[in-house]
């Protein structure tokens, strides 16, 4: 702010001077006083507004950070994080797989309404809102490192069409399970690597075996160092890193690590000493960006927010019940019980966020584009499903607005869908039965007593929710036990 501050006085002093020449001295007083109120009211509301930073890892548990329980993987970045910031107990993904996950967080709809509802290779729209779109709108900059997962090459869904300024990483999520791919995307361009992957797939995927370039330090290298060139005006960095994924084309050693550092003397199976590694290593670059803000001196004007896409995985010979992943919950990733959408949520803003405080507030990522705008003073678009918390972050928890329900429908192993009302936990192993199990998550956070049969009135309420809830789409119907699009919408751009 000093440096705008000298180039506003400087312009105060040149109406002034013309001022005094056209009008007098008496004159030119009364138009610098009222300029400098104009010129002191912007650089106010500028304070105000925060730099956003918005990392999300890739498949973490609720249970695998030591601020939420974790007793056997070193994380002390994020538990400082935590430390000086709020943890949001009761906060979920938008999905319990990747790209439905993000969709609901780049366009605050939930899973009912949103377009890209399951994985698939499916691309967002021209006509879709992202929070990267309503940010730049409000005069951010705004940038992504890391998997993108909405929008593939020579389409629509590109990050650079969908208001980022800036994108390094992978627009694939199957591109994404591979840590030593040939290609990074740039911009709209593949920037090629030196890591070697024969028989690669069509989208990148494969298994590297010439691995020299580690895609998550590239990742993290272009996010610090696009703060670097941004940090003097406004900014959106969107960090969606891959760690902790399985590289799943690699079979039971698909938890790629260059090293296993602190983990490697200890007498735990391979694959969960790179678990942890994988783990530390987010860790230790969470440390390397806050540090950074400091170094700047923005860190007291820039909000931070941490999460994870959905519950941890049982994938690439990870044993989530290794380190209890899952913390107390049941379910993990691919499940609408709590272990496979709660997710672990930090939110740190210095001076603004109470330090060491915890909130239950009900949320979920269709909340984070109108919370995002409304740190911006921006315009937020109409009809979406998520509330603003910044009153909750804030300490104004009494002025938050709460939610009816929060709503979760998945196209994979025949379908399920999920309703949380209050705390009446509500889940179905289809999207048009009306058997559901329910669940008093105040008593049994870990869904283990079906209390159905008992509450056949909160089961009803359950069910008329579920149905406000769903839109259908041509896109997504179930068909047998895996996500089968009706049809593969390319997107493509005109003379692409």
């Amino acid at each position: 702010m000093r440096r705008m501050t000298c180039e506003r006085s400087a312009g105060l002093a040149w109406v002034a001077l013309i001022v005094v020449l056209v009008m007098g001295p008496v004159a030119a007083v009364a138009a610098v006083a009222a300029v400098a109120a104009v010129v002191e009211e912007e650089e106010e509301e500028e304070e105000a507004r925060p730099n956003i930073v918005f990392i999300m890892a890739d498949d973490l548990g609720y249970g695998d950070l030591g601020c939420f329980g974790q007793k056997r993987i070193r994380t002390p970045n994020i538990d400082r994080l935590a430390a000086e910031g709020m943890k949001l107990t009761d906060f979920y993904a938008g999905s319990t797989v990747c790209a439905p996950s993000r969709c609901v967080l780049m366009t605050g709809l939930h899973t009912g309404h949103c377009f890209i509802r399951g994985n698939g290779k499916i691309n967002l729209r021209p006509g879709d809102v992202t929070i990267a779109e309503v940010l730049q709108q409000a005069g951010y900059t705004c940038g992504l490192s890391g998997k993108w997962g909405l929008g593939h090459e020579n389409s629509s869904g590109l990050p650079t069409r969908q208001g980022f300024d800036h994108f390094f990483g992978y627009l694939d999520q199957h591109h994404a399970h591979n840590y030593y791919p040939s290609f990074l995307v740039r911009g709209e361009r593949r920037v090629r690597l030196r890591n070697e992957v024969p028989r690669e797939g069509k989208f990148g995927q494969g298994v590297a075996t010439r691995q020299v370039d580690y895609s998550h330090d590239l990742i993290m290298s272009d996010a610090l160092n696009w703060l670097e060139e941004v940090h003097k005006r406004p900014f959106f960095l969107y960090l969606p890193v891959t760690i902790p994924h399985a590289n799943n084309e690699a079979g039971r050693k698909g938890m790629e690590v260059p090293e296993l550092g602190e983990y490697a003397k200890t007498d735990w199976p391979e694959i969960q000493k790179s678990t942890a590694a994988m783990i530390s290593r987010l860790d230790r670059d969470v440390g390397r960006l806050m540090s950074m803000l400091t170094r700047l001196g923005i860190d007291r004007n820039t909000v931070v927010f941490f999460t994870s896409d959905n519950g941890p995985h049982r994938e690439g010979g990870n044993d989530p019940e290794f380190f209890d992943s899952n913390g107390r919950f049941r379910g993990i990733k691919r499940a609408l019980y709590e272990g496979g959408i709660r997710v672990p949520t930090i939110v740190r803003w210095p001076g603004r966020i109470a330090a060491g405080s915890t909130s239950p507030v009900i949320g979920s990522f269709a909340d984070v584009l109108p919370t995002l705008a409304e740190l911006a003073g921006a315009k937020v678009p109409q009809r979406l499903d998520g509330l603003s918390i910044v009153p909750t972050l804030t300490g104004n928890a009494k002025a938050q607005k709460l939610h009816k329900y929060l709503y979760w429908e998945f196209y994979e192993g025949g379908g399920a869908r999920a309703v949380r009302m209050g705390q009446w936990k509500a889940v179905g192993k289809s999207l048009d039965g009306k058997q559901l199990e329910l669940y008093h998550l105040g008593s049994d956070p870990g869904e283990r007593k079906n209390v159905a049969a008992e509450h056949p009135e909160i089961v009803a309420r359950a069910l008329a929710a579920m149905q406000d809830a769903h839109t259908p789409s041509p896109m997504w119907k179930v068909r047998g036990a895996t996500v089968q699009p009706k049809r593969v919408q390319k997107n493509r751009v005109p003379g692409t």
